[in-house]
């Protein structure tokens, strides 16, 4: 255990599977729903990252994007299905990090689901651009950091440790397997 963690007086891990780390991968992707959207690049050792935006998390944890046929993230992701996605949410809370496995389709009732008005910005055809994927990934696991009880608490806690010089660390992480 690092010396950090032996000053803290609350518990701040807690690994969540199941419905637990669904509901807690929903309501931080909800916080932030850009992320850097990697893929596994030729020989399967680099990763490629963009940013993305989140279209949407179902009830199962599957995070839906919308992409264009022709990206180079559309091939990566022929070649090799393995992702990693990385969210800040705040200056000091809500990191999230899953590994999953992505699948590209199609799915004209998903598209329209997810489409708003400000994506013809990429695809300049609408809702019908012939070149509209929608990538679904399936988180395998991932790992998460947050303030157990927001921003000002954390805030007011960690002034109060600087005063005091005690560890009052609000934060909560763990890992999470949400299938």
């Amino acid at each position: 255990m690092d010396s950090i963690k032996q000053q803290q007086p609350e518990k701040n891990y807690q690994d969540l599977q199941g419905s637990a780390a669904v509901t807690q991968l929903r309501d931080m992707v909800k916080e932030t729903q850009n992320c850097f959207f990697c893929t596994v690049e030729g020989a399967g050792q680099a990763l490629e990252t963009r940013p993305m935006n989140v279209r949407q998390v179902d009830a199962e944890g599957n995070l839906w994007f919308l992409s264009s046929s022709d990206s180079l993230k559309n091939q990566e992701l022929a070649a090799d299905a393995r992702v990693e996605l990385f969210f800040q949410g705040g200056r000091q809370s809500c990191f999230l990090h899953l590994s999953g496995r992505a699948t590209v389709s199609r799915d004209r009732q998903k598209i329209e689901e997810l489409w708003t008005p400000i994506l013809k910005t990429w695809f300049t055809a609408g809702m019908d651009d012939p070149r509209i994927t929608v990538i679904k990934v399936t988180p395998t696991g991932g790992y998460y950091w947050d303030h157990k009880h927001g921003d000002m608490v954390a805030g007011v806690k960690m002034l109060i440790g600087a005063a005091t010089g005690k560890t009052l660390d609000d934060t909560i992480e763990g890992r999470l397997k949400p299938h």
